[in-house]
């Protein structure tokens, strides 16, 4: 919305606001548009409710535009009042500055506004930060939320050609040895950490993570980090969805049913990291018809035929040798024997059901050729 748009918008007309965050980061950058974040200074809630604006907001006054719906939040400042990164309380008065609003928040590159007339406000100089492809901490208040180490690390995985700032980095090593880290509660640590796999380069989140000392807290399960984040980045360069990179990053973890509990990963994730070390037990024996039905029963590929696809992928990303087009012709093959026409054949036998169902896959295997 430009400044004469806002000038005519009766929801905004006489309030001073401005986009604010990624979304100025991101034009800057000359990235893809994303959502828009608004912040209104000078105002009230009871303001923003009279223009028709719907509360959305918890712990602060957050709200929707009436009619496009995008997030216009009252400037805030905010101050430390308990442990972890929900220990805070919030001021929204009306004499809350845009500075003092901008001087809230965890990087510098996200702390930048534009005004309705397209002038940039930057007083932290996150541009120069931006050209310089820095990461940098807007101010000490920084180590209140241990949440802004997970976003850091998060932002390296992004932006590939970003350093953090030495400051920070040492800011984020104390606040690990300070214990703030383990505050943070699952939810919030998967949800960044799913946004960082899912990033260009999820091994410079791990490398972040690692080296701030945050890593040993919020996921000591983990093994060979250089070896699977190298994986998990390969799998990122092929466009692989989330359970495949999740279960690529815990491949070589002993202990990956403890750690999918400790992140409280969703359930295909799960499954993806469970079922990826048994495909990759199996495949160098599936050299004929009984090896392959053999990973396809154990990977549960007859009842779930795209994940055991994925799970094939994430193979290949090991560097383990897949034909996944062979594959995808075997599963078809096996899938295509109808069970039920066998067990009415063996209706007076129901031993032979079993064995009978297994020569006719075995039997179908043979017949499709690999290529």
């Amino acid at each position: 919305m430009s400044g004469a748009d806002l000038s005519r918008d009766p929801a905004t007309a006489g309030l001073e606001v401005y986009v604010v965050g990624g979304a100025v980061r991101d034009e800057l950058l000359g990235l893809p548009a994303g959502d828009r974040d608004w912040v209104v200074v000078g105002a009230t809630p009871e303001d923003l409710s009279r223009r028709g604006f719907v509360p959305v907001g918890g712990d602060f006054p957050v709200f929707l535009h009436p009619v496009t719906k995008e997030e216009y939040a009252l400037a805030r400042t905010e101050r430390k009042s308990g442990r972890g990164y929900q220990g805070f309380t919030f001021y929204t008065g009306a004499d809350v500055t845009l500075e003092q609003d901008l001087r809230r928040r965890d990087l510098t590159i996200n702390a930048m506004a534009r005004a309705p007339d397209g002038a940039l406000v930057d007083p932290l100089r996150g541009q120069a930060d931006l050209q310089a492809r820095v990461l940098r901490h807007v101010g000490e208040a920084f180590v209140e939320d241990p949440v802004r180490i997970l976003r850091l690390a998060r932002f390296m995985a992004r932006f590939a050609d970003f350093s953090v700032a030495g400051e920070t980095l040492a800011l984020c090593r104390r606040m690990v040895e300070a214990g703030e880290a383990d505050a943070l509660v699952p939810e919030r640590v998967w949800k960044e950490v799913s946004r960082g796999l899912m990033s260009a380069k999820p091994s410079r989140m791990l490398d972040m993570l690692a080296q701030s000392g945050a890593l040993a807290r919020i996921m000591p399960e983990l093994q060979a980090v250089d070896r699977v984040g190298a994986q998990v980045d390969r799998a990122a360069a092929e466009e692989l969805p989330l359970p495949v990179r999740y279960a690529l990053l815990c491949r070589e973890c002993d202990r990956r049913e403890a750690l999918g509990k400790r992140l409280r990963v969703p359930a295909d994730c799960a499954d993806h990291a469970r079922l990826l070390p048994v495909l990759l037990s199996v495949l160098p024996g599936a050299v004929d018809a009984s090896g392959r039905l053999a990973a396809i029963e154990q990977c549960d590929a007859l009842r779930k035929p795209e994940r055991f696809m994925a799970l094939l992928q994430a193979a290949e990303v090991t560097g383990a040798p897949v034909a996944l087009a062979a594959w995808r012709r075997w599963v078809d093959a096996v899938r295509g024997i109808d069970a039920g026409a066998i067990a009415q054949a063996c209706a007076g036998d129901p031993a032979r059901i079993k064995p009978a169902l297994r020569d006719a896959r075995l039997n179908a295997l043979r017949a499709t050729p690999a290529a």
